[in-house]
């Protein structure tokens, strides 16, 4: 479990280039915006299996980001592949294609195959880009804003026999 005052989010996908680096970005700038205490990595399972491309990032995840007025800086990253320790720094782990993913988790990563979160969000080889991604920009809202209802602590107060009790005062759950 990571002990930083934010929590960690990792995405995983095959390559590390298109559906995790897009769902990385989207996620830590909406987080960010939304004063949520969450930063999101992502990282690839197989990046061996990847394209061989000599950008960074996919060009369908540039566009995708451009196209919601989000930014990326100029020294992006180049994939990296999944390791051990990527799992146990993570609080919660997202695949984005159960159908693809589980099996290489299975071999991969036996230990944590059924412990994580799987999406249905398919390679560019099934689905149109800007379609998967609009799947991920709604599974990301809706991440978002569970994550807001779940770890945020209302600032209600309940008044019992004349005292007063703020929930922020509570020892945290």
């Amino acid at each position: 479990m990571n002990t930083q005052s934010h929590k960690k989010l990792l995405f995983l996908c095959t390559g590390n280039y298109y559906r995790s680096r897009f769902s990385e970005h989207f996620f830590n700038q909406l987080a960010e915006k939304k004063e949520l205490q969450w930063r999101a990595d992502s990282r690839g399972l197989a990046i061996e299996w990847g394209t061989g491309s000599l950008r960074a990032i996919s060009p369908h995840a540039i566009k995708g980001l451009q196209q919601r007025g989000l930014t990326m800086s100029n020294d992006e990253r180049f994939p990296i592949q999944a390791v051990d320790t990527d799992f146990t720094t993570a609080d919660k782990i997202i695949a984005l294609d159960k159908h693809e993913h589980h099996p290489i988790m299975e071999k991969r990563f036996p230990r944590w195959a059924n412990a994580i979160e799987y999406w249905i969000v398919h390679d560019i080889d099934k689905t149109y880009p800007p379609l998967a991604l609009r799947q991920i920009e709604q599974n990301l809202c809706q991440l978002i804003d569970s994550l807001i209802n779940r770890y945020t602590i209302p600032d209600y107060r309940i008044i019992q026999k004349n005292s007063i009790l703020n929930f922020r005062s509570l020892p945290s759950l």
